[in-house]
């Protein structure tokens, strides 16, 4: 059975090999009047970025259909601590013309200070949350908002 390997160089710098299965029936069926087109030629068409190559190789026995990867946080616009995030709205011109617009939390990096930790907590937070921190205390609204600063 003849299998495609396709591996690439992410921004990582870590190069990741996935082997595809190539069934033995499966066939490219040209036209009478198109040119000779190699079976690859669409796969690098699509991925530019990859590098292809078509040879023989075993799977070994312990793999899993399934390969799970680790996912990666992503760095959202929203506040943890208040769920705040960003609003739609219409610029509107002279002319009444409408285009949309997205209104930003104002986040901000802020160093906490954690009386129970007996330290200081770097947070990402917006400046309703770092109010009602002032306020209420920061193991009060940790704690409505679900957030273990034991973490971070």
């Amino acid at each position: 059975m003849a299998l495609l390997t396709a591996s690439s160089g992410l921004a990582t710098g870590h190069a990741s090999i996935s082997c595809f299965v190539k069934p033995q029936s499966a066939s490219i069926r040209l036209k009478p009047n198109s040119p000779a087109v190699s079976e690859l030629g669409f796969v690098t068409s699509q991925l530019s970025g990859l590098k292809i190559s078509y040879e023989q190789c075993t799977l070994p026995n312990n793999l899993s259909s399934t390969i799970k990867l680790p996912l990666q946080p992503v760095a959202r616009r929203i506040c943890p601590f208040t769920g705040k995030k960003s609003n739609r709205k219409n610029l509107v011109s002279h002319s009444n013309h409408k285009t949309k617009k997205l209104q930003f939390v104002n986040l901000q990096y802020k160093r906490v200070w954690w009386e129970a930790g007996n330290r200081f907590v770097k947070l990402r937070l917006s400046t309703k949350a770092l109010k009602t921190i002032e306020k209420n205390g920061l193991d009060a609204v940790a704690k409505k908002a679900g957030i273990d600063l034991s973490k971070k």
